[in-house]
This record gives C-alpha cells, structure tokens and sequence, in this order.
C-alpha cells in the first residue's frame, strides 16, 4: 500500500512531467503527505497535461460530495474493474500521476514498526499511477478527489511490507501510456517497478506523525 509520500510542483517536476497549465502553487513541497490532504496530480483536459490539486481518497460519483467510511486511499490493480468505488473512473479513463520523490513504508522489526523511505535510486522523481473522480454535493460543489493503485510488491519492498504490496510507479517517459493510451496499454504501466532500479533506508519514526512535515524527515538513521 501506500500512505504517506513525498512531493513536490517545483520547476522539474513540471519540466519532467510535461505540465502546462497548472492550478498547484509553484514550489509546492510536502515531506509527509498524509491521506484527506490535497495533493498535486497530473491528469489529461483537452489533450493537454494539466496540474491539478485534488483530495486523497477517492469519493465515489455515488457518495455525493461525502467521504466514505472506508479507506480511498489505494485502489488494488486486482479489482480496480469491478470494485464500485473505482471501476468507474477506470472504464471512463480517469486516469492520473501523483509526482513523488519517495514514499514510507512501515517494518515490523522485534514487535516494533521502523519506517523506511523508498524512492527510485538517486533520487529522481517518478509518478505514482491513480485514478481521480469528481463528486457532486447536493448543494451542487464538486469534490475532486483521487486514490493510488497498489500491486504486488518487487523483493525490495517485499522485505518491508508486511503484506507485500507497493503503489504502482512510472518514469517521466511512461506517463504517456498510462495517461492518454488505451485500457489495454495502460493495464502494461501496472506493474512491480524494478527493484534494481530503487532504494530504501531507515528513517526517524518522526515521520510517524502527520504533523511533522520537513525534509529532515528523509535523513537516514541507523
């Protein structure tokens, strides 16, 4: 799974991503993005990549502007096709990237959980793959929202879920397929991302709480 990441909208990114008109602030930094905040998220209007800020957890069209009782935040590559929540935005092509610079996972070591950072190695950024809906309040206020698709995990990231999973990653130079290429294209960028090309290390358990939010949050520990 995935439940906390890093990100940023700065100028590479944007470069990176190919992002054009964009509704995100520039030199938008996160260290420790937790779910039900908004999120810079990169998705196709017109033909054109546009940066949008969206809420992390899918509300359904069916939910009517409210979250639901149940965690949104990932949707399983397994059941994104038949799970209600999300099989809509995936046969209506919904599709979008979450950039990040990295992501936390949780091992369990000795009965306690010691987080990790895990991100490609060096550093570089890359986009988490999710799909994005938009839900209509009584009142007639859309709620735009979005969650991230998980698959099995790679041996890198094996090794520290427990449950073996990890969100679906794509390079700059593969957007293209999961953004604007077919249902049958797109399904191809839902894979392990190779674990020769990550890293990970431990981290603070500062990260642990939400409302620590800086970039010593990604310094190694022993």
């Amino acid at each position: 799974m995935c439940g906390r990441f890093v990100s940023k909208t700065d100028a590479v990114i944007e470069r990176a991503f190919n992002v054009i008109p964009r509704q995100w602030t520039h030199d938008w930094a996160r260290y420790n993005v937790a779910p039900t905040q908004q999120v810079p998220v990169i998705r196709l209007a017109d033909g054109q990549r546009e940066g949008v800020m969206l809420r992390w957890g899918l509300v359904p069209t069916w939910a009517k502007g409210r979250p639901t009782n149940y965690s949104t935040i990932n949707a399983r590559v397994e059941t994104i096709d038949t799970a209600a929540t999300y099989r809509g935005p995936w046969q209506r092509g919904q599709r979008c990237i979450i950039p990040a610079l990295g992501y936390y996972e949780w091992q369990e070591v000795a009965g306690r959980k010691l987080p990790h950072f895990i991100r490609r190695a060096g550093g570089e950024p890359f986009g988490l793959c999710g799909l994005w809906e938009v839900s209509m309040a009584p009142d007639g206020k859309a709620l735009e929202s979005c969650t991230i698709i998980t698959v099995p995990a790679n041996p890198l990231v094996a090794q520290i879920h427990a449950k073996e999973r990890m969100p679906a990653m794509v390079i700059a130079e593969q957007c293209d397929v999961w953004l604007g290429g077919s249902v049958h294209d797109a399904r191809t960028a839902l894979a392990p991302f190779p674990a020769e090309l990550m890293d990970a290390y431990p981290v603070s358990t500062h990260v642990n709480s939400p409302r620590n939010d800086d970039p010593e949050l990604l310094e190694r520990v022993a």
